[in-house]
């Protein structure tokens, strides 16, 4: 069992698929369908991980679906709606210089150019023409993932982002 911050959540088992065993999944990467490539893959819940092995994952409309080894039925599959599907954090790729995964951002302190404390990243959503971040503090944010403009420096060291944003916003 390896560490809580060694898993990188992609995405979730959404629903049913068929009568043979499929699952809709929810996914997190980019694109979409990436989920499928990943191996070997963990499905989990409240903190319990045990790998599975899909022998089908590829989209399906505009969904993915999949199937894992040994789940061979449409009751098999439901007991598994819920889990949340991920890799061990050495399975991605090192992020370029300047790039970061979503997953690393989480948490994060954000204050001002001021010094003044906003809240920390609780998640992240795209809306076509940026990502946004959602703040919460004492109250809740949603400030634009804009890098230069309004995200001034990201020190995952520090746990600290620092923004041009203004408090009363």
């Amino acid at each position: 069992m390896a560490a809580a911050d060694s898993w990188v959540v992609l995405g979730r088992v959404a629903g049913l698929w068929g009568v043979r065993g499929g699952l809709k999944i929810w996914s997190d990467t980019q694109p979409r369908a990436a989920i499928c490539r990943y191996r070997p893959l963990f499905l989990g819940r409240d903190g319990q991980w045990r790998e599975v092995v899909p022998v089908l994952g590829r989209e399906q409309g505009k969904g993915i679906v999949m199937q894992f080894d040994g789940v061979e039925d449409r009751d098999a599959a439901a007991a598994l709606i819920g889990c949340e599907i991920a890799i061990r954090r050495e399975q991605l790729p090192a992020p370029a210089p300047g790039e970061y995964y979503w997953t690393d951002l989480v948490g994060l302190h954000v204050e001002t150019l001021d010094g003044i404390e906003l809240g920390h990243v609780d998640h992240l959503f795209e809306t076509g023409s940026n990502d946004v971040i959602v703040v919460r503090g004492e109250r809740e944010r949603l400030i634009p993932f804009l890098r230069g403009s309004v995200i001034q420096d990201i020190d995952l060291e520090a746990g600290r982002m620092r923004v041009d944003w203004d408090p009363d916003f």
